[in-house]
């Protein structure tokens, strides 16, 4: 962790040395001195990271390092940011008049005195240093940076955690669940809990049981709640509200944000009364959680289940008090089972080699049949490639004083893997650590806050954020955090820390003053140089520490409510240094004027704010890399935002129905000036000042690899389609038309114009699929949406020879009569939504069409009176949903179905579901059919 601190400093002292040497006078030569020294304290803090686990003195060693690193950085900052960052802004005729005043004098004695002492330090540790490379030895130095240096990850780990052990000790569990579960003579509600310790797998356990198809069609309603350590009654209420009437397809009640909660027991009570239904709270952590819910639910003339998961046992008991106390202890794995598990995982289920079985059993025998323990092993020895040299290491150092309890056994599991991580990893790993219990962390907004927090290596070839999401992969790989949202094709989208894991990086966290975080149950400071922030409250009980806040960097609000007080204090004592501000649900808007003299700031998100406006004065922002604008009211940007040349994320859009609505009027020249930009959200494709198109400008930013458009005019079509001629590094595209305006985007382009295009959104009237979308040119495309195009004429033609499609939406798309799928077409395709074809009546599958398909939609096609033609050659079908569509398609689905019996062409469907609108009652009708249903 040290090393990344050393190594960063020194990056930017070399820039500082190169670029500003004459503005650093007369402490120049001090700079290069601690340059020098930290450079030579860089192979070795490599090793001592690796080490200093298992020697308090090294540990302390390590900590003063990173420490003076720190200091340095913050004392260098400071001068620079008086002497060189505002220069830039406009003063910069003015700095060697400034420079001499009596008030800037003084300030040079003091970073002159800071100098001295940070150099003072720096000679004391560079003495020490001598001494343990006796420790860690002049030959194990050596080694051991070889050995970091030649780590590789082949892939092969499925990303997997405590999920694994899914298919592994599950069966009796699950079938006894189901047993308790399923429809009996007796009335009346059934409270069920599964209890073990963290990291046995309750909430794996307990979701296969919810989702699987023979039980869940016993009852009427299905809904999961996550409660965790820290909740709000009235959200849980809430939460389960709108999950029941989500599922009948019903908007929420009128009121429900001011329903208090009396009022919304009462509500679900009513709603409940006479139907079967199964309800899972995960995660209860306080026994007030029942008592507070516990009467939501009737008891009488229903048959309703309620399942609790749980860590402490006397929860469990007491919340089946009521009836037969239905509880179920999770044990850990057997010694055959831990096997499976962990050769699924070391060895991908293949059979362990002889040479390593030995050492295996040493390995099992310390996870004492934690699946956790033994996914979080099993996938880092999974990187050593079975060379037995790497695998024997890993055992010693597993040693025989771990202690006798499960947990602190796990802990010391988590050390071993964190402590096995490349020095780059450690501190991304340990950022998240900011993070609230079941924070959904998002891909994209992780990777630029590491980045902004200088985490991120630069590497020749690659942009930073592509190597940031290499590091996401390869925490992924090692099942330190889970995949927790996907996009179609595989990529992640999103991802959550596991309880033990975020248990064990709060705890390193702290102890490596990475970030302080505030919950407000009392923690302890773990410096007295606070430099990272991260609230997890509105209580307004902050330490006495809080009151000096001079050495922070980093501002991270992960509360929703009033966060003016803390923020008015972080900004009046710590601006001058900050460059990561999260704001996010925050309730402000307007932006305090003391944010834009934060010169050093890279990173402001304000997404889901009530900010309306951007001042002038963001142009004394010269350092920001990310404006994260998403979903406030924010609808034009000044023209001042063209200073900021540094800026790589421009997103602004508003959030309206689950998807972006709006744009924002960007300043012309915007392709001019701000040559760094990679994402550009919602941006308004009308005309500008001065006559200048912005679909032109969009021509000039060539580093894009996210861009959307809104409110395109039909005549713009030929020159945004010269602008994304050039655009080479694009990764998606989204363009929207103005209202009832055609789209002309039929203009050829050259092949490889879009070679690395993934996702194309095109929403809008379409005369004909434009010629550019051909396999020939868009060979990475995984993700196309086609919506309200009204083609007439079939476009699967132009389709479905695109080589790597794995997703495709068609919403109020084509306007023919029918749909073929032809035997060749469409060979990667896992996901298809048809949407409001409305004048489509028949839809025929050919043999070879579609080999792969997973996830078939269709929804809105009151033509379509039969299930489509050849589905029955669909073979990888697991989940098809016919939604809105006629009464005469559901009587025409149940004669096929008695007819054809075991030869039904849809029997081979695990899950089948369809929704009707029954025009005399009003109401929806919904009818489950496939495998579980048979």
């Amino acid at each position: 962790m040290a090393e990344i601190a050393v190594s960063f400093l020194c990056n930017q002292l070399s820039i500082w040395l190169q670029q500003e040497g004459e503005l650093l006078g007369r402490f120049k030569q001090e700079v290069q001195y601690i340059r020098d020294e930290m450079m030579h304290m860089k192979a070795f803090l490599r090793v001592a990271d690796s080490k200093e686990e298992n020697n308090p003195q090294l540990k302390e060693w390590v900590r003063q390092v990173r420490e003076i690193a720190y200091d340095t950085e913050d004392v260098l900052d400071e001068y620079m940011h008086r002497f060189v960052f505002r220069g830039a802004t406009g003063f910069h005729g003015h700095i060697k008049k400034s420079y001499y005043t009596v008030k800037n004098l003084k300030f040079h004695h003091r970073i002159a005195s800071e100098i001295q002492i940070i150099k003072h330090k720096l000679e004391n540790v560079s003495k020490a240093q001598q001494r343990y490379k006796d420790i860690c030895g002049v030959n194990d130095l050596a080694s051991s940076s070889t050995l970091i240096k030649d780590t590789w990850y082949d892939g092969r780990g499925d990303a997997l955690l405590l999920e694994e052990a899914d298919v592994v000790g599950i069966e009796k569990p699950k079938k006894k669940l189901i047993d308790w579960l399923s429809p009996t003579d007796q009335v009346g509600l059934k409270v069920i809990s599964v209890v073990g310790m963290g990291g046995l797998g309750k909430t794996t356990l307990v979701k296969k049981v919810y989702d699987d198809t023979s039980l869940k069609s016993n009852f009427d309603h299905h809904v999961w709640i996550t409660v965790s350590e820290s909740f709000k009654v009235e959200h849980l209420l809430g939460s389960m509200i709108r999950q029941l009437v989500d599922e009948v397809k019903k908007p929420p009640p009128q009121g429900l944000e001011v329903m208090n909660v009396d009022e919304m027991k009462e509500y679900i009570y009513r709603f409940l009364q006479h139907k079967k239904y199964i309800i899972v709270l995960d995660d209860v952590w306080q026994i007030h959680v029942w008592e507070a819910m516990r009467y939501a639910f009737p008891r009488s003339d229903t048959h309703g289940c309620i399942v609790i998961t749980t860590r402490d046992s006397s929860i469990g008991n007491f919340a089946c008090s009521e009836n037969n106390r239905y509880v179920y202890q999770l044990e850990p794995l057997s010694e055959e089972e831990s096997n499976v598990l962990f050769y699924k995982k070391a060895f991908q289920g293949n059979s362990c080699p002889l040479y390593l079985k030995e050492i295996s059993e040493r390995i099992l025998k310390i996870c004492a049949g934690l699946p956790l323990a033994i996914v979080v092993i099993g996938g880092l020895l999974a990187t050593k490639n079975n060379r037995i040299e790497e695998w024997e290491l890993f055992s010693r150092s597993l040693g025989d004083e771990v202690e006798i309890d499960n947990l602190k056994r796990m802990m010391k599991i988590l050390s071993l893997s964190y402590y096995d991580l490349p020095y780059y990893l450690k501190s991304c790993f340990l950022y998240l650590s900011i993070y609230p219990e079941d924070k959904l962390v998002y891909n994209d907004q992780i990777i630029r806050m590491w980045i902004a927090e200088g985490f991120v290596q630069v590497k020749q070839g690659k942009t930073l954020e592509e190597m940031a999401e290499t590091y996401v992969r390869e925490l992924l790989d090692r099942s330190l955090i889970k995949q927790a949202k996907a996009y179609d094709d595989g990529r992640p989208f999103a991802f959550q820390i596991h309880d033990l894991v975020r248990e064990y990086i709060i705890s390193m966290s702290k102890e490596q003053n990475i970030v302080n975080i505030f919950t407000g149950r009392g923690e302890m400071m773990c410096s007295d140089k606070i430099r990272r922030l991260a609230l997890h409250t509105t209580s307004m009980n902050y330490p006495r520490e809080y009151d000096n806040l001079k050495h922070i960097r980093s501002f991270l609000w992960l509360a929703s409510g009033d966060a003016k007080q803390i923020l008015y204090k972080v900004l009046a004592s710590g601006g001058r240094l900050l460059k990561v501000l999260e704001l996010e649900r925050a309730s402000i808007n307007t932006i305090p004027s003391k944010v834009f003299k934060c010169y050093l700031l890279k990173n402001l998100n304000l997404r889901h704010t009530a900010v309306r406006c951007i001042p002038k004065s963001i142009k004394n922002l010269q350092n920001l890399e990310t404006l994260d604008l998403f979903d406030t009211n924010v609808t034009e940007l000044p023209i001042e935002i063209l200073k900021l040349h540094k800026l790589r994320h421009l997103i602004v859009a508003k959030l309206g129905g689950g998807s972006t609505t709006g744009s924002f009027k960007a300043p012309y020249e915007i392709g001019s000036c701000l040559l760094s930009l990679q994402t550009l959200n919602c941006i308004d494709a009308d005309e500008v000042a001065s006559g200048t198109k912005i679909v032109r400008e969009i021509g000039k930013l060539t580093q894009l690899r996210v861009v959307s458009i809104k409110k395109l005019k039909r005549e713009d079509g030929m020159e945004l389609c010269s602008s994304l001629s050039k655009l080479i590094n694009l990764r998606e595209l989204s363009i929207f038309s103005a209202e009832d305006e055609l789209m002309d985007l039929d203009y050829s382009m050259s092949p490889s114009t879009l070679p690395f295009l993934q996702k194309l959104v095109l929403q809008g009237r379409l005369e004909k699929v434009p010629q550019w979308i051909n396999p020939n040119s868009l060979l990475g495309l995984t993700i196309l949406n086609l919506s309200w195009s009204r083609l007439k004429e079939d476009p699967l033609v132009y389709l479905e020879d695109l080589p790597n499609l794995v997703e495709l939406r068609m919403l109020d798309a084509y306007e023919g009569e029918g749909l073929c799928f032809k035997a060749t077409g469409f060979q990667r395709l896992k996901n298809l939504t048809l949407n409001g074809l409305r004048e489509l009546r028949w839809m025929r599958v050919e043999i070879g069409s579609m080999p792969l398909l997973e996830v078939l939609h269709i929804w809105k096609m009151n033509l379509m009176v039969e299930a489509p033609e050849g589905i029955e050659h669909l073979s990888n079908l697991q989940n098809v949903y016919f939604y809105d569509m006629s009464k005469e398609f559901l009587v025409n689905l149940d004669g096929q179905r008695r007819k054809g019996g075991e030869d039904w062409k849809l029997s081979h469907i695990p899950k089948l579901r369809v929704v009707i609108f029954d025009n005399i009652s009003g109401e929806y009708e919904h009818r489950q059919f496939g495998q579980a249903d048979s």
